[in-house]
């Protein structure tokens, strides 16, 4: 979680000093926030909270923590709702990874 902290406090920040100092950082971040909330943004404007929280909670390869972050960012989750969302995710992870180490659950392996 700590790494989670940083991510959330400085993405928007550097990413604002990129798209200032940079005209194509501006172009790829502008493409990326319409692109990414046109076409994910009926599932996020329902479901937003619960959608990340299940995304942290996954135990998958490009689930979890760091890509929670980069979901609240892009789809502006503010910073004290995200967190604590993230953290719920994270440990949910936690708990699944847990029970299926001891055998109580089988993911399937």
């Amino acid at each position: 979680m700590i790494p989670v902290f940083f991510i959330l406090w400085f993405l928007e920040p550097v990413s604002n000093w990129l798209r200032k100092n940079f005209q194509i950082f501006d172009k790829f971040f502008t493409w990326l926030f319409e692109y990414t909330r046109k076409r994910h943004a009926k599932k996020m404007g329902v479901y937003k909270e619960l959608a990340l929280i299940i995304l942290v909670a996954i135990p998958l390869p490009m689930t979890g923590a760091w890509t929670g972050s980069l979901v609240a960012f892009l789809f502006g989750v503010p910073y004290k709702k995200a967190l604590p969302l993230i953290f719920l995710g994270v440990l949910i992870a936690g708990v699944i990874v847990t029970l299926a180490s001891i055998g109580i659950i089988n993911l399937g392996g």
